[in-house]
C-alpha cells in the first residue's frame, strides 16, 4: 500500500498548505476535495484558471493528484434532493477529469439502513448506477465510501448503519449496480458500526477486487455511548493485524486524520502507527 493525505482532515487547511504538509511527510498523493466543504479550492462553479491553479500546485510540491472527493446522499427521502446530488457529482466528474485524476470518492447516503427500502432503494440504486456509468464515460472511477450514518451525542458522536456498513446491504447493492462500481474501505468506519478486525479483514477479502482507495483513521471511546476521531494506534482498532492483512493491496491508503487542531501531528501519529 502506498500513502497519502486525504481530505477531510484539511477542511480548515488552505489547499498550498495541505499540499506542504504531505510532502513534509514524504507521502506522493493527496486527495482533494471539490466542492465537499464549503472551504474547498474548488467548488461545482470551478473556472479554467483554477482548474489550471490546482495543476500548478501540485506540480511545484511534487505531489500527485490521483483522487478526488465530493459529498452526496442518495438515500434521502426527498426525490428532488437525491436528483440535485446526482448531477453535483456529474459536474465534479468533469472537474476531475480536468485534473486528471481518476478516481472520485462518494457515499450511497447516511440514512438509517433500515430506512433505505423499497423506492428509496431503488432511487439509491439507480442514481448510483447513472453516477458510475456518466464517470466511466470520462474516464473517471467512482469509489463509493464504507460509511455510516453519524449523528451528536454527549461527548461526541455515534455511528450508526447505513446500507454502505451492513455487509449483506453493502454486497447487495454492489450486485445490483453497474460492475464498474469501486469501493473506498475505511476499516475505522466498519469498526465505529461495531464490526471487530476479524470481521473486517473478512469483509476486505471479500470484495478485495471492487476496492480502489483506502482511508485510514481511528476512533476513540469516550464513554459507552460515543466516540471521536483519533489517530490509528490511539483507538478501538488494532492497526498491526489489520495492515497485516491489507499488506496485498496496490493502492494508496489516504491518512484521513479528522480532527483539525492538530491535524499535522495526528497524521505523523497515524502514519508511524501504520508504516
Amino acid at each position: 500500500m502506498q500513502f497519502g493525505s486525504a481530505a477531510w482532515g484539511f477542511r480548515e487547511t488552505p489547499l498550498e498548505q495541505q499540499l506542504a504538509i504531505t510532502r513534509e511527510l514524504g507521502l506522493s498523493f493527496l486527495e482533494l476535495g471539490v466542492a465537499g466543504h464549503e472551504n474547498d479550492f474548488l467548488q461545482v462553479d470551478a473556472t479554467a484558471e483554477q482548474i489550471t491553479r490546482v495543476g500548478e500546485l501540485f506540480t511545484r510540491y511534487g505531489v500527485s493528484l490521483r483522487a478526488v472527493s465530493t459529498g452526496n446522499d442518495f438515500t434521502q427521502a426527498d426525490e428532488s434532493a437525491c436528483k440535485t446530488d446526482l448531477e453535483k457529482i456529474m459536474r465534479v466528474t468533469a472537474l476531475a477529469e480536468a485534473l486528471g485524476a481518476r478516481t472520485l470518492r462518494i457515499f450511497a447516503g447516511f440514512s438509517p439502513a433500515e430506512e433505505v427500502t423499497g423506492a428509496r432503494w431503488k432511487r439509491m440504486v439507480s442514481c448510483l448506477n447513472e453516477a458510475v456509468e456518466h464517470a466511466s464515460r470520462h474516464g473517471v472511477t467512482l469509489a463509493v465510501e464504507t460509511h455510516g450514518g453519524v449523528k451528536s451525542v454527549p461527548g461526541g458522536i455515534a455511528h450508526f448503519h447505513s446500507t454502505s456498513t451492513k455487509p449483506e446491504l453493502l454486497t447487495r447493492w454492489l450486485g445490483e449496480v453497474s460492475p464498474k462500481a469501486r469501493l473506498l474501505f475505511d476499516p475505522a468506519n466498519l469498526g465505529a458500526v461495531g464490526m471487530n478486525e476479524t470481521e473486517i479483514l473478512a469483509l476486505y477479502r471479500q470484495l478485495q477486487s471492487q476496492i480502489a482507495v483506502f482511508h485510514l483513521k481511528d476512533f476513540k471511546r469516550v464513554n459507552p455511548t460515543a466516540i471521536q476521531p483519533c489517530a490509528c494506534g490511539e483507538g478501538m482498532l488494532d492497526w498491526s493485524q489489520l495492515m497485516a492483512g491489507f499488506r496485498a493491496f496496490e493502492g494508496i491508503g489516504f491518512l484521513e486524520y479528522e480532527m483539525t487542531a492538530d491535524i499535522v501531528d495526528g497524521l505523523k501519529r497515524t502514519l508511524k502507527a501504520i508504516a
